[in-house]
């Protein structure tokens, strides 16, 4: 990578991030049993990926952040995600969270995320609700709300919850063309409940538990609107910022099912070479089937792989050109559309690439620890996820059908 664009793209031409991936992966496989067993990452192993970067990998420089571009922050997460997919989940939740800072004044960014091992958590769906007061002199929201999902919160410092802002007569604060407006409001952990309500088949390292705040202050300087809100400071001329949040939110999805579906193919094929299935004298290699049916897996894992960094790199070749546009939606709609869909479509060829492997192993997967099996658990949580479900396919379909669609979270 040469000097220019090194220095445009932001990104430290020190970090080899494929060898902060595969060391990440290796932490977090080493504490596999760990995480399972607790149902969250353990701190010390947060730490550790903290420490490789892999919780700022989207964050501003001004925090310490990497800005690294779209396409490394997928190969980074799905790199893990092939050897321990809720450490991966927990990155890319990490990572996504903290590009509110990107959005906040100088000092209170740096405040949130300036320490080396700082971890972000959140979720932006608006389960809470909001009020604005002043205390002490200072203007901010009390919130009162209980969030689902709260991957990976456990081990943050400061954890967000999307949020409504109810006016005086208790209808929420909307955009001009009457949509109601989300905000994310950043709390500290002292500040978060936890519910242990992550019973859950798959991604049982999330450590997504639900949880609440009542009566929490938050100042205004911690709280963002990414419907309204402009990049501050040096951010708002980098082009990450220019990429849009729900899309990059959508890619780290997208590259965990990526990585699990991998993962699947590489245990059903290392398996296959030496089981031979009951009433037959060959090895399940030497199956027609088996043949069939990997070839077509993997067909199908990298028509999805590929289209999904083609539209990434156009896109992030697209925001480049934006960066000294500043203006809230600045990334054309046709981009933003082909991203969303090709984000989802990644998914859904994931789940059927990991259930495919699932079918040919047999007997052999239907036990709870084999590595297929956990795939399975894995891959079907991810697929449940609103951000790459069927209401991404009408989405994207109005768009393509010409059909008058809101735009705010595509």
């Amino acid at each position: 990578m040469n000097a220019p664009l090194t220095a445009q793209l932001g990104v430290a031409p020190s970090i080899d991030w494929a060898h902060q991936a595969r060391l990440a992966a290796q932490i977090a496989e080493a504490a596999d049993a760990q995480i399972e067993a607790q149902r969250q990452l353990p701190n010390e192993v947060a730490q550790s990926l903290a420490q490789l970067g892999l919780y700022k990998l989207l964050s501003p420089a001004a925090v310490g952040g990497h800005q690294v571009p779209p396409n490394v922050y997928l190969d980074v997460v799905q790199t893990l995600a092939e050897r321990q997919a809720s450490a991966a989940w927990c990155c890319f939740i990490g990572s996504t969270s903290a590009l509110l800072s990107a959005y906040m004044p100088a000092a209170q960014a740096q405040a949130l995320l300036g320490a080396p091992g700082a971890i972000a958590a959140g979720v932006f769906a608006p389960r809470g609700t909001a009020r604005r007061v002043q205390q002490d002199g200072v203007d901010g929201l009390l919130v009162d709300g209980n969030w689902a999902w709260g991957s990976g919160s456990r081990n943050a410092q400061w954890i967000s919850g999307g949020c409504l802002v109810l006016k005086a007569d208790g209808k929420p604060e909307t955009l001009t063309d009457g949509t109601p407006q989300v905000w994310s409001a950043v709390f500290s952990a002292d500040q978060v409940q936890w519910h242990d309500t992550w019973q859950v088949m798959g991604l049982r390292g999330t450590g997504s538990h639900d949880f609440s705040v009542s009566g929490a202050f938050v100042p205004l300087s911690r709280c963002v609107c990414l419907m309204t809100d402009l990049p501050q400071g040096d951010a708002a001329q980098h082009p990450l910022y220019r990429f849009g949040a729900f899309g990059l939110l959508a890619l780290g999805i997208s590259a965990v099912a990526l990585g699990i579906a991998r993962r699947a193919q590489d245990e059903l094929i290392a398996m296959a070479a030496g089981k031979t299935p009951q009433g037959s004298a060959r090895p399940l290699a030497l199956h027609p089937r088996t043949q069939e049916e990997v070839a077509r897996a993997h067909a199908r894992w990298l028509s999805a792989h590929g289209w999904l960094h083609q539209v990434t790199q156009t896109a992030w070749q697209t925001a480049q050109g934006l960066a000294a546009q500043i203006e809230p939606g600045s990334m054309p709609v046709a981009l933003r559309r082909d991203l969303r869909l090709a984000c989802s479509h990644a998914v859904t060829e994931s789940v059927a690439v990991v259930d495919a492997m699932q079918r040919l192993a047999g007997g052999t997967a239907v036990y709870d620890s084999h590595p297929i099996t956990r795939c399975m658990r894995d891959i079907h949580v991810v697929s449940q996820h609103m951000m790459v479900g069927p209401g991404t396919l009408e989405l994207t379909g109005r768009l393509l059908l010409d059909v008058p669609t809101p735009l705010h979270q595509l």
